[in-house]
C-alpha cells in the first residue's frame, strides 16, 4: 500500500487540490446572498388600481322578494313553525321598504359564532336578518350567500351557522351551548 502511494503522490495531490476547490467554491457560493427581485404591486406608487369584480357589485341585493329563502317545510324538525314566521309572501309583502331598510326587528345575528357586526350588517342589506333564513338555507342557497360576502367568504360553512341558526331559532340555548360554547 505504501508503494503504491509513494508511486501515485502526484495524483493523489492533484485529487486533494481538486478537492479543495470544489468545496472552496461551493462554501463561497452558499455565503453569497441571493440578489433581491422587485416585483411591483398594486400598492406600489404609481401602480394602477387593483381590479374589481364587478359582476358582485352589480348583483341584485337579497332583500328583493325574488332571492327570499323559502323555508324548507317539514326538514327542520319542531322548527318548522318558527321558520314559517320568515315566509316568502311576508318578504314579498314588504317590497321596496325591506330593500331601501333593512329589517330592523331581526334577530342578533352577531349571537352566531363567526358574525360580528360587520358580517351582520353586510348580511342585512343582504335582506339576512333572522335565525330562521339562515336556519332554512339549503347548500344553493348558503353558496350563493358566500359567493357576496367578500372577504368573509367561506364562513358560513367554516362556521356551521345553519346548524347554530336552528339552535337559535328554536331558542334552544342549552343545546347551542353544549355544541358550540357559551353565548
Amino acid at each position: 500500500m505504501m508503494q503504491n502511494i509513494e508511486a501515485d503522490w502526484p495524483v493523489l495531490a492533484g485529487v486533494v487540490v481538486v478537492v479543495l476547490l470544489v468545496a472552496w467554491w461551493l462554501l463561497r457560493r452558499a455565503s453569497r446572498p441571493a440578489p433581491r427581485v422587485h416585483r411591483p404591486d398594486v400598492l406600489d406608487e404609481g401602480a394602477a388600481p387593483a381590479q374589481r369584480n364587478q359582476a358582485l357589485i352589480d348583483a341584485a341585493p337579497l332583500a328583493s322578494a325574488a332571492y327570499a329563502i323559502p323555508p324548507a317545510a317539514g326538514t327542520l324538525g319542531g322548527v318548522a313553525e318558527v321558520i314559517a314566521a320568515a315566509t316568502q309572501d311576508e318578504l314579498a309583502a314588504a317590497g321596496d321598504a325591506a330593500a331601501a331598510a333593512p329589517d330592523q326587528a331581526g334577530d342578533d345575528l352577531t349571537r352566531i359564532k363567526g358574525i360580528g357586526p360587520k358580517l351582520s350588517s353586510l348580511l342585512a342589506t343582504l335582506g339576512v336578518t333572522r335565525f330562521a333564513q339562515i336556519a332554512a338555507w339549503t347548500e344553493a342557497d348558503m353558496a350563493r350567500i358566500d359567493a357576496q360576502l367578500g372577504s368573509f367568504a367561506g364562513r358560513p360553512a367554516r362556521d356551521q351557522w345553519i346548524e347554530q341558526a336552528r339552535l337559535l331559532a328554536a331558542g334552544d340555548q342549552a343545546g347551542y351551548e353544549s355544541r358550540f360554547g357559551k353565548l
